[in-house]
């Protein structure tokens, strides 16, 4: 059984009769038995719900039915914002670890309308809060390129799975670059979605996703399975007060777009990050590969407000999210994430007392800093498909170490907003798309992100897929 055939490809041998769900379903089942304990991408496994889906998978095809363009691919679901009725939704965190979601979110009803089959929920630091998967419920992810690295976070168990081979296609979300990072760190792809664009149905507060753009996507280990997944994943739903219409696009068809009709923004570093050599010769290579394959690169300077600025606006937006989650769980669930005697990281606990200090005003008024950089980010793109640059300063790195205080010989604060230059695009709202960018002289992946305007997500795919063609990646899994 090849554990890292594509979704495309997968659905395919499934609706023609040449692959079996069960025993598709069977096979990863197995592999997560033997090699979960070492990646520890999955919190839990529900293979006795998988199995039954493969079953009905397998009568559908044996019935001549109409199927879905996922059906019968196994799919693992980020154990946070992606709910499954009757199955443990522990947001990563250890006062959760038994409680049961009463509903499925939007998005894995939409994956299993699809015909997708999930395996499990896979691991999150708690509630998403930060770029590195680790909690007191179940430890750490590490990357599978190196197992004593970080798989990234917050969506690096999901990263981490199909890196492994331990699912075909997978669900993240993005406030402070969950789906890039991990994407990054493993060797994957990520769509961070214009925010609306897939629904999110946040409750008790629906509103709360718009400051900084928080976002629920897909993962995968090509291109074309991102384009299914979007088409799967887009369009309304009136349980989310910001969802849009689906815009049309033809995902899938874009990816043919030849080479030579794109245009891509290039900036090392967005003029505000320091950027290790490694990765700049990673990613400039990438850079030009595209070029050599006929798309018009071009060097660009990216303006906008002051870095330090910037962190601000993001720090007092983003710590604010938690701060008020904080409160939400205390006032539904009577957990206090803050009492000295609760099982979570310290760094969750920091994190929210940061966003208590806060007042409303001072929240409201980074604002005019975001706009000043969602304008540069604009100018930067002007005339160009997307704005290429790295999506990690530096190599993922070792999961016992704190935050980098040091890059490329220069000074960083410890702080995820020096090394990692995802959050930028959270602070816009721009769409990303995350692909693979190459692998440093240790073997350790790199990651580069296509930034564009709202609603490009069929170019952006374009330019990943030329790009993807010109420097495929999909012999790199270490498990292969």
């Amino acid at each position: 059984m090849d554990h890292y055939r594509s979704a495309v490809e997968t659905a395919d041998a499934v609706k023609a009769g040449e692959l079996s769900p069960v025993d598709l379903v069977d096979a990863f089942l197995d592999r997560i038995a033997a090699r979960n304990e070492l990646s520890n991408a999955y919190i839990t496994v529900i293979a006795d719900e998988a199995r039954e889906m493969a079953r009905e998978a397998e009568r559908a095809v044996e019935a001549g039915e109409d199927l879905g363009p996922l059906h019968g691919v196994p799919l693992a679901l980020k154990d946070l914002y992606a709910h499954k009725a009757g199955v443990k939704t522990t947001y990563g965190a250890k006062p959760f670890a038994d409680n049961v979601a009463d509903h499925d979110a939007v998005i894995t009803e939409r994956l299993e309308a699809a015909g997708a089959i999930p395996l499990g929920k896979t691991n999150t630091p708690e509630f998403g809060h930060k770029p590195r998967t680790d909690n007191e419920l179940v430890g750490p992810t590490g990357t599978p390129f190196a197992r004593d690295r970080i798989a990234g976070g917050s969506s690096g168990g999901s990263a981490a799975a199909l890196a492994d081979g331990l699912t075909t296609i997978a669900t993240g979300s993005d406030v402070r670059g969950s789906l890039r990072v991990p994407a990054s760190c493993c060797h994957v792809v990520s769509v961070k979605p214009t925010f609306g664009l897939i629904p999110a149905e946040r409750r008790p507060d629906s509103f709360s996703g718009h400051t900084p753009t928080g976002v629920v996507g897909p993962m995968a280990r090509s291109v074309a399975d991102l384009a299914v997944m979007l088409d799967v994943l887009v369009g309304p739903d009136d349980r989310d007060p910001f969802s849009v219409p689906h815009p049309g696009d033809d995902y899938a068809a874009a990816l043919d777009t030849p080479a030579e009709e794109l245009s891509v923004a290039y900036s090392p570093d967005l003029d505000m990050f320091t950027v290790e050599e490694s990765v700049r010769d990673a990613v400039g290579d990438a850079v030009d590969a595209l070029a050599d394959a006929g798309t018009e690169v071009e060097d660009v300077t990216v303006g906008g407000p002051g870095k330090m600025d910037l962190q601000y606006a993001f720090s007092v937006q983003a710590t604010a999210k938690f701060a008020t989650l904080a409160r939400e769980i205390e006032e539904i669930h009577g957990v206090d994430l803050m009492a000295d005697d609760c099982e979570v990281s310290s760094s969750l606990q920091a994190t929210v007392a940061m966003g208590r200090g806060h007042e409303a005003i001072e929240h409201n008024v980074q604002n005019v800093t975001r706009t000043a950089m969602y304008d540069a980010i604009e100018d930067a793109l002007d005339g160009h498909d997307a704005l290429v640059c790295p999506t990690m300063a530096l190599p993922p790195f070792p999961l016992d170490a704190h935050d980098p205080t040091e890059i490329a010989g220069q000074p960083a604060n410890g702080t995820l907003t020096d090394w990692s230059l995802p959050w930028v695009f959270n602070v816009t709202g721009h769409p990303v798309v995350c692909v693979p960018a190459g692998l440093t002289d240790d073997g350790l992946p790199v990651g580069m992100q296509l930034v564009g305007k709202r609603y490009s997500e069929s170019t952006l795919l374009a330019v990943a897929a030329a790009f993807e063609r010109a420097n495929p990646w999909a012999e790199t899994y270490p498990g292969k």
